[in-house]
């Protein structure tokens, strides 16, 4: 997956301890800047795509994205099941 559009993301003027918060007060501060981020949904997709398991990326928590990586194989699964 190309990186280039990590150039336009809101973090890139912040520090990237930020994006690795200990407690969930600093998910939520985290959670803010990427609010209005335009590359949002690339960061989270090239999360998912690499399985980084630590930090918020797109917005999201580490378990926010197993959450949705386990949701999309269930998906794939059942969308396999009915096609095969």
């Amino acid at each position: 997956m190309e990186s280039q559009w990590m150039a336009q993301g809101n973090c890139r003027h912040e520090s990237p301890s930020v994006f690795f918060p200990s407690d969930g007060v600093g998910v939520e501060v985290a959670r803010r800047v990427c609010a209005g981020c335009p590359v949002k949904g690339l960061c989270l997709e090239y999360a998912l795509a690499n399985g980084i398991d630590h930090g918020v990326w797109g917005g999201a928590s580490e378990r926010e994205r197993r959450r949705i990586a386990r949701r999309r194989r269930l998906e794939r699964a059942a969308s396999l099941s009915r096609t095969g």
